[in-house]
This record gives C-alpha cells, structure tokens and sequence, in this order.
C-alpha cells in the first residue's frame, strides 16, 4: 500500500536541490519538498514516494496520523518502508 504520511520538516539540507530532512513517527528522512514553494523547519507536509505534495496545518497533520496509526499494519508497513527509503 503506498499512502500519503505527514511529516515535520526538521532542516534544509540542499536548498538547490530542494531537498529536506523530514521527521514522521521517529523515523528522518531526506525528502525532496521541491514541488512546493517557501517550506521550512517546522512546515508540515504529506510525503510520498520520497516528495512532499502539499503542505498541511499542524492540526489536520495530527489528524491524519492518528488515522493511519488505527490501520495498524498498513501503517506499520508504510513506516517500514520510509525507514528502507533514502534520497542521496
């Protein structure tokens, strides 16, 4: 299952190339937030596949994670998965 997850963006690591160290659930990873304009530490936004696709509020963030933590193992399945990924 590939699902849209809310992260919190932690840091900038390449401006250039649009790329940033997102948090979700414990797990940080370098995401590419290129397809979206002015995102910066504590921005919230859904990642998938490796890119942020939108930016959302904090509110509907918490939301939509506590959503996807009562899937359980789809949830747990897709963590996984974002602990596997890297963007280099």
């Amino acid at each position: 299952m590939c699902l849209a997850i809310p992260g919190q963006v932690v840091t900038l690591v390449d401006e250039q190339r649009g790329l940033a160290t997102v948090e979700v659930a414990g797990v940080r990873r370098t995401v590419n937030v290129g397809l979206l304009d002015g995102i910066g530490p504590g921005d919230w936004v859904l990642i998938h596949v490796g890119f942020a696709l939108s930016k959302v509020d904090e509110e509907e963030a918490r939301a939509t994670l506590e959503l996807l933590e009562a899937m359980g193992a789809e949830y747990d399945q897709e963590l996984e998965e974002l602990k596997a990924s890297a963007i280099e």
